[in-house]
């Protein structure tokens, strides 16, 4: 008798292909889920620098070169141009305020000078003579008025004796009436020069002011006019020392020429350049330091150049207690420009990474020390040593600061 046999569900056929699929649909999976698909390149450790994260103290600062300069410095022009004439002293000596320095010979000048000078002269001595003139006119009107006087008193003198005489009947009606009429006329004559001795005396007193102001107003110009000629004698306007005084006989100098300058040799200063980036940032009474001879000098910007020219301004540091010995004029001194105080930072050393990342990122190990992740990060202030961490970073972790140049941005770096 026959059986019906039963088909079985799962063969091994149909287990081997649903495994297999089931290990297809796996592997599709880890390769878009799973796998790491991250950059990676194989490197040499020990051809990198390798440096911790450290929680220290940071300090905000730049390097700026500056230049020894006299604390103070007063600049020779010439106010005339014209011929070099005489040379009294040379570069490098001391001078004394006053010391003739130059002679410089200007024709044109000197016969403009006489020119001007006869002029006002001629105006002077005619201003004098209007002067002695109004004065002569006041001595008549005086010696006048005396007369009038003398004359108006015997008059009335007489007047008096004959109205006596006339009132006793000494005397004729006539006499008496003629005696009157000379005293009347001698006064009349008395008032009318008075007044006019006032009216002339009014004028005369405002053109003696004026002539006398006027004279000593030309009097100042020829002054000034000979002070001008005494500008072609250049004389040092403070004591200290010649430099850059380089004048030779025969040489003509136009006006308005630097000539030297004159050097205060009792301090110096420091002249340094700073980068235009840090113009809103730098300001008069900030501090700076610089090491020499294995001791630490403080300074002090004192005074700040507006102008911007090739890329930096300048400014003028001056020493806040000694200045060190031996320094000298022209010497270059390392300066560290700063821009904070001491403070607690995170912080991690200046390397050549910041040029490939800006400081954006990067490239941080693991806890093994096998391998080295990319990792973004923010950094603030720095100074020629350190590069303060905002944030990206814990202290202890071990990054990479050397270049990145070698990299091509991986992901990941796998020591070998």
């Amino acid at each position: 008798m026959d059986r019906i046999i039963e088909k079985k569900r799962w063969t091994p056929r149909k287990i081997a292909t649903i495994a297999g699929a089931a290990l297809l649909v796996s592997f599709i999976a880890y390769l878009l889920f799973f796998r790491d698909n991250s950059s990676r390149l194989y490197v040499e450790k020990d051809k990198m620098s390798i440096a911790p994260v450290q929680q220290g103290s940071f300090q905000e600062f730049i390097p700026v070169d500056g230049i020894v300069q006299p604390i103070v410095t007063i600049y020779v022009d010439a106010v005339l141009g014209g011929r070099v004439e005489e040379i009294f002293v040379r570069d490098g000596a001391f001078v004394e305020e006053g010391e003739p320095i130059l002679r410089l010979t200007n024709a044109g000048v000197e016969m403009d000078y006489m020119y001007r000078e006869n002029n006002l002269l001629d105006v002077v001595n005619n201003y004098q003579n209007t002067k002695l003139s109004l004065e002569r006119n006041k001595f008549a009107m005086e010696r006048q008025m005396a007369d009038l006087a003398y004359q108006r008193e015997i008059a009335i003198n007489d007047y008096k004796r004959k109205q006596k005489l006339f009132e006793d009947g000494h005397i004729a009606v006539e006499e008496f009436e003629n005696a009157e009429r000379e005293f009347r006329f001698s006064q009349k004559r008395f008032d009318i020069a008075y007044r006019a001795m006032q009216h002339d005396s009014i004028y005369t007193y405002a053109q003696m002011n004026h002539i006398e102001e006027s004279i000593d107003r030309m009097q100042h110009n020829l002054s000034l006019l000979y002070k001008n000629l005494e500008n072609l004698t250049l004389t040092a306007p403070i004591s200290g020392q010649l430099s850059s005084f380089h004048p030779e006989r025969g040489e003509t100098k136009n006006a308005g020429e630097n000539l030297g300058q004159i050097d205060v040799l009792d301090g110096f200063k420091l002249r340094a350049r700073i980068d235009e980036r840090y113009v809103n940032r730098t300001f008069v009474g900030q501090q700076a330091q610089f090491d020499y001879a294995g001791q630490n000098y403080q300074l002090e910007i004192q005074k700040i150049y507006s102008n911007i020219t090739a890329g930096a301004f300048e400014v003028d540091l001056h020493f806040v207690d000694e200045v060190p010995e031996g320094i000298r004029r022209g010497q270059t001194l390392q300066l560290r420009l700063q821009f904070s105080g001491v403070a607690d930072a995170l912080i991690i050393p200046r390397g050549g990474f910041y040029q490939e990342t800006g400081g954006n990122w990067i490239y941080v190990l693991d806890a093994a020390g096998n391998q080295a992740t990319k990792r973004r990060i923010r950094i603030g202030r720095q100074n020629i040593h350190h590069y303060e961490v905002l944030e990206g970073l814990e202290p202890g972790e071990q990054v990479i600061v050397s270049s990145y140049d070698a990299f091509g941005g991986k992901d990941r770096l796998i020591f070998r």
